[in-house]
């Protein structure tokens, strides 16, 4: 059986530290600052790192800790009432990115991982206006 990706990046303490170096990265830089603030009109940058581990842990192989919580696993779900842009999906792209580089994570493990993230962030991108309505059309 292959091994599960969570136990080929070293498991939880590595996802965990790998969830807070990424919203260490995502305070800390510009292309992070969309990120805290559709973070903090939510639940705040505190319960974003907890509920990252929880998800990232399940869909990396390990225990589903978010599943059990809220009983679904499904991003899109999660994320139906937040306007995402394209550039906000990037910007995220780009603080993973760096945060999987800070913790020396590489391979094609983590090839195939970053291509994965690629498509789910992308996947998030949706037509919301900045409070999570749908934009309206403007008219002539």
């Amino acid at each position: 059986m292959a091994e599960k990706l969570i136990d080929q990046i070293g498991g939880e303490d590595v996802v965990r530290a790998l969830v807070e170096r990424f919203y260490d990265i995502v305070e800390e830089t510009e292309a992070g600052a969309q990120i805290v603030k559709l973070h903090k009109r939510g639940h705040g940058m505190d319960h974003a790192r907890i509920e990252q581990f929880n998800f990232l842990s399940g869909f990396l192989g390990g225990r589903k800790y978010y599943q059990e919580k809220h009983g679904h696993m499904d991003v899109k779900l999660m994320h139906a009432h937040v306007p995402v842009t394209e550039e906000d999906a990037e910007n995220w792209l780009k603080c993973m990115d760096q945060a999987l580089a800070d913790l020396k994570l590489e391979g094609p493990h983590v090839d195939r991982l970053k291509m994965v993230f690629r498509r789910v962030a992308l996947v998030l991108v949706n037509d919301l206006a900045e409070w999570g309505e749908k934009k309206v059309a403007a008219s002539v």
